[in-house]
């Protein structure tokens, strides 16, 4: 199985001795806490979870500008994003060296992990706006990333952490939530040695589906993980409950047996483009995945993107960072001419006419009115889904 970044073998935070476990839940009730951001407690679940090898706690300020501007830490290891614990003050914990995180997005503010703090820096203005500029490729407060980054404290904790719990996904999503070791196993489990991996925080349209079944087909997959982000959105995604009965419908009905694994990581959405593009690729290379499909505006939002930047940043990455290969996509959708599923770029003979394309718009509108897209778009089984939500919300 392709080696995770940075190591022999995953080191996740999370720990599994369950004596080590009882004692530090123990402990963590009598030190003092502090309620972190979501973006800092999607930081520990991705950390506990091995997504983030062979990272040992939150980046300080150096390295974390260090990551945003050259995707390497100070001491030269790559990673492609900072990974920080931002908060507002230090009151509650005072000068500790060792304190407890509190989960922000579970109700009592449960303890979700116990650090041992090296620094305490306060991030500068010009430091913030390095990092949101480099990671984000924009500072625009309207962009839904920039502002949940921007809207954290500008305190920065740095150390390593221990990780107790995977917050609310485990018992929310206790059939989809899956840690890079889990999915690891199932692999090994299923024989599997090439391993294509699927990004979505949307559900899947048939453009979708066909797109991974030509991922497979092309580079010899044995099989393929459809990876779903299950952390906070911006407002109007749709709910990843939704997502993920519809997605499990779609491989139910149109995927060969043991030929798909439907799986999903808590983290919350930068929408950050190229950089979380390959982001994504580096926790995929963690979960044991040997390919990974990125396609027209990967991770965009807005015209904030160029249509394939989050494919061309691979050519600027340190040589050797990843193993994983990207298999790079154009856009899908049904032609006409050929009555199926194509890459719009294999297609030079036909007119923007001869596709079957609509807007996400147009298709929340049909859904919203109880239509259903038409087949060459959509699944009716997964319309079906994605109509019974719409109606319940309006």
């Amino acid at each position: 199985m392709i080696k995770p970044v940075g190591s022999d073998e995953l080191q996740p935070r999370y720990v599994y001795d369950p004596d080590t476990h009882h004692a530090l839940t123990h402990e963590a009730e009598s030190l003092p806490s502090i309620v972190v951001s979501s973006q800092a407690a999607a930081n520990a679940v991705m950390m506990g979870s091995g997504y983030f090898n062979p990272l040992q706690g939150y980046m300080n300020v150096a390295d974390s500008v260090s990551c945003a501007e050259t995707m390497q830490m100070t001491s030269g290891a790559f990673f492609p994003v900072p990974v920080m614990c931002l908060v507002e003050n230090t009151d509650a914990i005072g000068d500790a060296k060792r304190i407890a995180l509190r989960d922000p997005n579970v109700e009592g503010n449960p303890v979700l992990a116990v650090m041992d703090i090296e620094a305490v820096e306060t991030v500068s203005d010009e430091q913030m706006q390095s990092m949101t500029a480099s990671v984000y490729g924009t500072d625009d407060p309207e962009h839904p990333g920039v502002a949940a980054f921007n809207s954290q404290g500008r305190v920065a904790l740095s150390g390593p952490i221990q990780v107790l719990n995977f917050s609310y996904f485990i018992t929310d999503f206790p059939d989809t939530f899956r840690t890079a070791v889990e999915i690891r196993n199932e692999i090994a489990e299923r024989g599997w040695k090439k391993i294509v991996a699927f990004q979505t925080r949307n559900p899947m349209h048939l453009a979708h589906e066909e797109l991974c079944h030509m991922a497979m087909d092309r580079l010899g997959c044995d099989g393929l993980v459809i990876h779903m982000l299950l952390g906070q959105l911006k407002p109007g995604d749709i709910p990843a409950p939704v997502r993920d009965a519809a997605i499990r419908k779609m491989v139910e009905l149109y995927f060969l047996p043991n030929s798909a694994m439907v799986t999903g990581y808590g983290f919350d959405m930068l929408y950050a483009g190229p950089r979380e593009g390959v982001l994504h690729a580096y926790f995929r290379q963690n979960m044991g995945a040997t390919h990974f499909i990125i396609g027209r505006d990967h991770a965009g939002v807005g015209d904030y993107y160029g249509a394939f930047d989050a494919q061309t940043i691979f050519d600027e990455l340190p040589e050797g960072a990843l193993e994983i290969e990207i298999f790079k996509a154009d856009h899908t959708a049904w032609s006409k001419k050929l009555n199926k599923v194509v890459m719009m770029s294999e297609a030079p003979d036909h007119e923007k006419d001869d596709f079957v394309l609509l807007s996400g718009t147009k298709v929340r509108e049909m859904l919203g009115q109880g239509i259903a897209p038409p087949k060459e778009f959509s699944r009716p089984e997964v319309a079906k889904i994605l109509i019974d939500y719409y109606q319940s919300i309006n």
